[in-house]
């Protein structure tokens, strides 16, 4: 068996290295491949046109210059000792000249054109006596041919091969049709592309709340059919949410009467440790049914209009309500210019976090930082156990809790975090969580950069 030593170690990694070297993006991908097919096509045409045009050239020049000069050599013999000289340079010509006396240099040709060039001289020149045939490095293939003429003297044919001559012009033609390719094909390949990038463009603006906008249904037959099919898509999908949103409302919202009631008829027990113990889970299934209605709310979307709002205002008005009712939060760094965002949702979304901190931790910070592209970042942090790795994610959904007793009186109702996410992605935020090295649980909240615009809200 062959060694594989010289194949590459690792084929699937070099493949993957090209790729990383091409563009991202399907249009920039589309057209380069394109462009750069038109011109290897036409590179490898003006190839075989210009091999085609030697091998014609070559034939023609086989053809005509031995006759040529056989004639010149016969014109040399006749003409008087004292003449010949006056005549070389009406006998030159761009691929031969003559030289009286002196002998060929060189040696034997070497390469089959060489030799068969040198042979289709010399077979023409008969009878004249042939001394020598030499090949010499410059001009390339060149060959020296020594003849004697009748009256005993030497002349040294000097000849080499022409090739064939390109004319400027021609080159600046291939690259402006080159230049027209490449416009037609950016031209196509965005006329192709450029449905794609609407349709992901529609995608990206669908929110919690699926009230994106509409595609246009017009443009070529395929393009009309996928933004068709994608409007109706988009409608079957927003009705399905809404239909669900309703129900999870109404169930939310009519738990409430009889959760009433049994709370009226909890106080008429005589029993003071049932009467308790009823209360407390009465008033655990009625703030899962608020925190329910909350949370179906939220999936209708944010009709709160942006605004422009004093953000280390409101920050610092939250944590003094937590002082208030004798809970420490901690507020660090500033925001350092107004903001714009609604400022209903942010309050709930950080209220949600830092009751979720408060609920597992003694020691709650909330960290304000602007980074320079423009947005800011609030941080909860908190100094409880955190949450394994594996369920960073499914807390963000609604009514997962970690904990596997589901104690409501640890654990919650398992969505507040929903809410807030929630709320962040209808708002344009990115909340993600993550544990802290030194212990407990950070919840970060980017808010995406917006210009200040609107009239200040304190």
């Amino acid at each position: 068996m062959s060694s594989p030593a010289n194949l590459p170690a690792n084929p699937v990694g070099a493949v993957r290295g090209w790729h990383r070297l091409l563009p991202t993006s399907l249009f920039y991908r589309v057209t380069l491949i394109i462009v750069v097919g038109l011109a290897i096509a036409q590179l490898l045409t003006f190839a075989a046109i210009r091999y085609e045009r030697n091998m014609a050239l070559r034939e023609l020049m086989m053809i005509g210059i031995e006759r040529d000069i056989a004639s010149s050599v016969a014109i040399l013999d006749r003409l008087p000792a004292a003449e010949r000289a006056g005549w070389l340079d009406r006998l030159e010509r761009r691929n031969y000249r003559f030289v009286l006396g002196g002998s060929a240099q060189g040696s034997e040709p070497g390469s089959l054109q060489s030799r068969q060039f040198a042979a289709a001289i010399v077979d023409a020149m008969r009878p004249f006596e042939i001394v020598k045939v030499g090949e010499v490095a410059s001009p390339p293939e060149g060959l020296q041919i020594q003849v004697r003429l009748g009256d005993g003297s030497s002349v040294v044919v000097h000849a080499m091969r022409v090739g064939m001559p390109v004319s400027g012009w021609v080159m600046w033609l291939l690259a402006a049709q080159l230049l027209v390719l490449a416009v037609c094909a950016w031209y196509a390949v965005r006329l192709v592309t450029r449905p794609l990038a609407q349709l992901s463009a529609a995608a990206d603006q669908l929110g919690p709340d699926l009230k994106g906008r509409a595609l246009a249904e017009e443009g070529p037959t395929e393009v009309a059919h996928a933004a068709r099919a994608f409007n109706a898509m988009q409608q079957r999908i927003a009705g399905y949410m809404s239909e669900r949103v309703e129900i999870l409302a109404a169930i939310s919202h009519d738990l409430q009467t009889p959760i009433t009631r049994m709370r009226l008829r909890t106080d008429l027990m005589d029993d003071a440790h049932d009467r308790e113990k009823f209360r407390q889970d009465l008033d655990a299934m009625h703030s899962l049914v608020r925190e329910g209605v909350t949370y179906a709310r939220t999936l209708h979307g944010a009709a709160e209009p942006p605004l422009r709002i004093d953000a280390d205002a409101l920050l610092e008005s939250m944590v003094a309500d937590y002082e208030d009712v004798g809970r420490q939060v901690r507020l660090e760094g500033r925001a350092g210019a107004p903001i714009v965002s609604r400022p209903h949702a942010l309050r709930r979304i950080l209220m949600n976090l830092i009751d979720n901190a408060l609920k597992f931790g003694s020691e709650v910070r909330l960290r304000v930082h602007a980074e320079e592209d423009g947005r800011l970042v609030l941080s909860v942090l908190d100094d409880g156990p955190g949450i394994p790795p594996d369920e960073l994610d499914a807390v963000l959904k609604p009514f997962y809790r970690v904990e596997s007793s589901r104690n409501r009186s640890t654990g919650g109702t398992g969505l507040g975090l929903a809410i807030a996410h929630q709320l962040a992605m209808a708002m344009g935020a990115e909340l993600t969580l993550k544990n802290r090295a030194e212990g407990g649980l950070e919840a970060r909240l980017a808010l995406a950069a917006a210009p200040a615009r609107t009239t200040l809200q304190g």
